[in-house]
């Protein structure tokens, strides 16, 4: 029996990427969940000490050879040195109840660029002031801003929803110019009934996929709340062009939600034309999610 569970438990993890939808879209649901298959296999090795079984423990290598494959070099530090562009994501939450020191706390980070999203009215004037000294350039459209030591011109939203929650600017860098997208996909909902309700997400991901396939520039930086993980094969219209910061120059996993307790990041830096240096969390604010960053060779 503990034999037959590893296997169970090792196809799922090795055909991850080619999950169906077709019910309640739980192929998404489970590859957004993926990195947690890995408590399975602790507990069928825990199971095979018990039982004492030769044949248990070999079979139970299999899904732990599997996991291995899939996440093993996330927990191996990638980061380097030589960026020469640092970028933050943070949804800061608009229910957040001191817009104040996260704004401050986003401004420690010494980051060229920060990308807000979920930035309520109210909060506006709060980070306005306290970024102002170190970020001169800013704009803010709806519930996404982005503030910049470098010139941020062309600013426009880009329609993923009905109002906005994107926007494109152009950074211009001491080495160039850079598109950078701070967006704030659709969010998603799991009901018992209809299982992980994604519709409105994967639309805005394939109205930002859209935008992005008529970006000029080469070197582009997407950043943002994508409430969803770049194992979703919902989300390969951005993630199938896009390199994940995280992925390429993270250490360790890099979960962002819940703040208190990350399970699963969902708040992304993915790039192209531009090389990951490092990619990290940032300490908890006043939000439901972690700050997000990476350090970008131009």
């Amino acid at each position: 029996m503990i034999a037959a569970a590893a296997l169970l438990c090792a196809a799922p993890m090795a055909l991850s990427a080619h999950l169906p939808n077709a019910v309640g879209n739980l192929g998404s649901l489970c590859q957004t969940l993926l990195p947690w298959s890995g408590l399975g296999v602790v507990l069928l090795l825990c199971c095979a000490a018990v039982r004492r079984s030769a044949l248990a423990a070999v079979a139970v290598l299999v899904p732990a050879l599997v996991w291995t494959v899939l996440f093993g070099p996330a927990l191996v530090d990638r980061r380097s040195g030589g960026g020469d562009f640092t970028v933050v994501s943070h949804n800061v939450n608009e229910e957040n109840p001191d817009p104040g020191s996260t704004a401050r706390a986003l401004a420690a980070s010494g980051a060229d660029v920060l990308a807000v999203e979920e930035l309520a009215s109210r909060a506006q004037a709060a980070f306005r002031h306290e970024l102002a000294a170190a970020y001169p350039y800013s704009e803010v459209r709806g519930g996404v801003g982005v503030w910049s030591r470098y010139p941020v011109e062309e600013v426009e939203p880009v329609e993923i929803m009905p109002w906005t929650r994107a926007v494109r600017a152009t950074v211009r860098t001491p080495k160039g110019p850079v598109a950078l997208y701070a967006v704030h996909l659709a969010s998603v909902r799991v009901h018992l009934a209809g299982g992980f309700a994604t519709a409105r997400r994967n639309e805005a991901a394939a109205r930002l996929a859209e935008a992005l396939r008529a970006e000029r520039l080469t070197r582009i930086v997407v950043l943002g709340d994508f409430n969803g993980s770049v194992d979703d094969s919902a989300l390969r219209g951005l993630t199938g062009p896009l390199r994940s910061a995280q992925r390429e120059a993270g250490d360790g996993l890099g979960f962002t939600w819940p703040a208190a307790f990350p399970v699963v990041r969902i708040d992304q830096i993915l790039v192209a034309g531009v090389t990951p240096r490092a990619a990290w969390t940032l300490p908890a604010t006043g939000s439901d999610h972690l700050p997000v960053a990476a350090s970008l060779r131009l």
